[in-house]
């Protein structure tokens, strides 16, 4: 599976859609989700909690390992998955769709890679 065009990354293999006015919905890579094997458990932030960006704001636990959650923007959360908490198995099976992990009111400019940048640093084509 390609990354998609039309989202932002970052270099902790987070996506972030930016679709919304204002509103941004964070995930993670398919790079990640398969380097992470299967997942567990996920622990997101909570509705309401502010976020900057590049700190720890949850985790994602698999049978290999547990890795942190780092907020791709700042701001508010206005949403978390609650799906994904109840079978962790989506992240793996569709990380760019129903496996969204929450999402963030941006507060300020965001520092995204787009897709080529991200390909790069992953070394996909």
């Amino acid at each position: 599976m390609s990354n998609p065009e039309n989202l932002g990354y970052t270099e902790e293999h987070e996506w972030v859609d930016l679709g919304d006015a204002g509103t941004a919905t964070v995930g993670i890579t398919v790079y990640a989700a398969e380097a992470l094997g299967d997942v567990v458990f996920v622990q997101l932030p909570e509705v309401g909690e502010k976020l900057a960006a590049g700190e720890t704001c949850g985790e994602i636990e698999s049978t290999k390992s547990v890795s942190d959650l780092y907020a791709p923007v700042n701001g508010e959360v206005v949403a978390v998955n609650e799906a994904v908490v109840a079978d962790p198995g989506v992240v793996n099976s569709d990380p760019f769709g129903e496996g969204w992990l929450f999402k963030v009111a941006v507060d300020g400019d965001t520092d995204l890679l787009d897709a080529d940048a991200y390909n790069a640093l992953t070394k996909e084509d």
